[in-house]
């Protein structure tokens, strides 16, 4: 005889592991793989150069371009390694889009640290690929690797088809 004690109990067991994992994602992002040691493009409105800590911040309708990378935010402070020889790492807040074809994110804040390739985006985190849509809380993605995870209550919508 059919129980359904055990396909309730068996069901609830599945959606409470889909529950834990939709705390994580991992996904592609990317088609091409960045290369970090290309030169860093930075367009603003207003450039203010910090000489004491040796850092420029870029306001108004800041683009920042490295190959086929692309960072848009209102704000981008640009912070330089002990010796002032090279960018260490941007951060980038209010309206932060970022565009690695072919594929979307946008955000409230964004860290890029140069060397490694790594971009973190944290608050109200909106990925688009297609016609799919993943939402979190943080999302890192690795532009040297084409990876991205994101955290913190994601939610998928996957589009198939021609829907």
């Amino acid at each position: 005889m059919f129980d359904f004690r055990f396909v309730l109990l068996s069901f609830a067991l599945v959606t409470g592991a889909v529950s834990a994992t939709a705390q994580q994602a991992q996904v592609a992002f990317g088609a091409t793989r960045a290369d970090p040691t290309l030169p860093v493009e930075v367009t603003s409105e207003t450039l203010n150069v910090n000489q004491q800590d040796g850092s420029a911040e870029f306001v108004g309708n800041v683009v920042v371009v490295q190959g086929e990378m692309r960072l848009t935010a209102e704000r981008v402070l640009v912070i330089y390694n002990q010796e002032r020889s090279a960018i260490d790492r941007l951060e980038a807040t209010e309206n932060v889009v970022l565009v690695s074809p072919p594929d979307a994110a946008e955000g409230d804040w964004a860290e890029y640290t140069i060397d490694s390739g790594v971009i973190v985006m944290r608050g109200n985190v909106l990925l688009t690929q297609g016609p799919s849509i993943i939402s979190g809380d943080q999302m890192n993605a690795n532009l040297t690797t084409g990876t991205a995870t994101m955290t913190g209550r994601v939610k998928t919508i996957l589009q198939q088809g021609n829907n």
